[in-house]
C-alpha cells in the first residue's frame, strides 16, 4: 500500500510537474512577450528623442548659418569701407606733400624778399625815396613766386602715387 500511494503519489506529481511546467513555460512567454513590448516602446522613444535631438541640432545648424553669412556679410562691408578709407587717406597724404612742398617753397620765398629787404636799409627804409622813378625797383628784381615753374606746377593726387 505505500508503495500504491507512493505510486499515486509520483503519477500526480508528473502530472503536476506536466502542468506547472506549461504554466512556468507561459509565464515565461508572458515576460517574454512584455519584455519585447517594453523593448519595442523603449525603443520608439529613443528614436522620437534622437529625432528631436537632430532636429534641435539642424536648427542650431540654420541659426549657426544664418549668423555667420551676417558676420561675412559685415566683413565684406567693412573691408570695402576700409579701402575706401585707405584710398581717401593715400589722396590726403598725396595733398599733404604737395601742400608741404608749396609752403616749404613760399617759406623760402617769404625769407629771400625779408632778406631782400634788408639789403635796403631795413629800419631807415624811405617809403618817398622807395617810390621815386629813379629809386623804383623793377619787378623782375626779385623771383616773382606766382611765376614760377615749380608753384605753377599742376599736381594729380591719386592713390597710387604713396607707397608705404
Amino acid at each position: 500500500m505505500a508503495s500504491s500511494s507512493n505510486g499515486a503519489s509520483s503519477g500526480s506529481n508528473t502530472l503536476g510537474s506536466s502542468s506547472s511546467s506549461e504554466d512556468f513555460q507561459q509565464i515565461l512567454d508572458e515576460r517574454k512577450r512584455k519584455r519585447m513590448v517594453s523593448n519595442r516602446e523603449s525603443a520608439r522613444r529613443s528614436r522620437m528623442r534622437k529625432q528631436e535631438h537632430l532636429d534641435e541640432l539642424m536648427g542650431h545648424v540654420s541659426e549657426l548659418t544664418k549668423l555667420n553669412n551676417q558676420i561675412l556679410t559685415s566683413i565684406n562691408v567693412t573691408s570695402q569701407l576700409y579701402l575706401n578709407v585707405e584710398a581717401e587717406n593715400s589722396v590726403l597724404r598725396a595733398q599733404m606733400s604737395e601742400l608741404s612742398t608749396r609752403l616749404q617753397s613760399l617759406n623760402e620765398i617769404i625769407d629771400f624778399i625779408n632778406s631782400s629787404n634788408g639789403v635796403l636799409g631795413s629800419d631807415k627804409f624811405n617809403q618817398a625815396a622807395y617810390y621815386h622813378p629813379r629809386h623804383q625797383i623793377n619787378d623782375d628784381t626779385f623771383m616773382n613766386p606766382w611765376n614760377s615753374f615749380s608753384v605753377n606746377q599742376s599736381f594729380m593726387a591719386s592713390a597710387d602715387m604713396i607707397l608705404y
